[in-house]
């Protein structure tokens, strides 16, 4: 494996984590200041995940991309912008790197390290959730990035910020964070027998922007 590789996987690694801490470390803060709110708590959690990918991604997208979820890696496999080596190694640094921001939330927070989420999240209306946030992320990447780092940085936090509101699933969009957040047992958790219907619905919702983008990207921008 060459140096450059290393760097890559690296950032994959630490930016998911970092994803990952942010995500159930502020859910944590957001249930414990929230005073049984679950919208105030809600509020604070998509509020600073959304402001940490803005940052996350423009720490690390110059390294590696920046892609920190299997479905973007995925995309950009099926697009043949990535061999299938790279990307099946970005995969798996991602979803170890999501279980150890995992774990840093848990011991910022001493909480116990290993937990099981029992937070259920499941259905019909929860799997369409899924498809659409991560169809909706995919796009937003892929309309932002012909305009450079910065549009795409601050597309997808907000996107992702207001997935936590206009989805019932609260716009996971990502397998590793679906994988990762089965380990916990706050706020952000999800049981771990609901993780796979999440983890398919979103692979669908990379196909699905795949079709979309062929369709309305084909182009070159319009610049107004």
């Amino acid at each position: 494996m060459t140096s450059e590789m290393i760097r890559k996987l690296s950032a994959e690694a630490l930016g998911t984590m970092l994803l990952l801490a942010i995500v159930v470390g502020s859910g944590i803060m957001g249930d414990a200041l929230s005073g049984g709110n679950d919208g105030i708590a809600l509020l604070g959690n998509s509020i600073a995940t959304g402001a940490g990918l803005v940052v996350l991604i423009l720490i690390f997208g110059p390294v590696s991309g920046a892609h920190f979820n299997p479905a973007v890696t995925l995309l950009f496999l099926l697009r043949k912008e990535l061999g299938a080596g790279v990307a099946a190694a970005y995969a798996i640094a991602q979803i170890v790197g999501a279980v150890g921001g995992v774990l840093l939330a848990h011991a910022m927070f001493g909480l116990d390290l290993i937990q099981s989420s029992a937070t259920a999240r499941e259905g019909f209306g929860q799997a369409i959730s899924e498809v659409t946030a991560t169809a909706g992320l995919l796009l937003t990447i892929l309309g932002c990035s012909r305009f450079g780092l910065q549009a795409t940085a601050n597309g997808v936090g907000l996107f992702i910020a207001a997935g936590y509101w206009f989805t019932s699933s609260t716009s996971f969009a990502n397998p590793a964070v679906a994988i990762a957040r089965t380990l916990t047992d706050t706020f952000a958790g999800i049981r771990p027998g609901d993780a796979p219907l999440f983890i398919v619905a979103e692979l669908c919702g990379v196909f699905a922007a795949l079709l979309i983008a062929k369709l309305l990207f084909s182009g070159e921008p319009q610049r107004t």
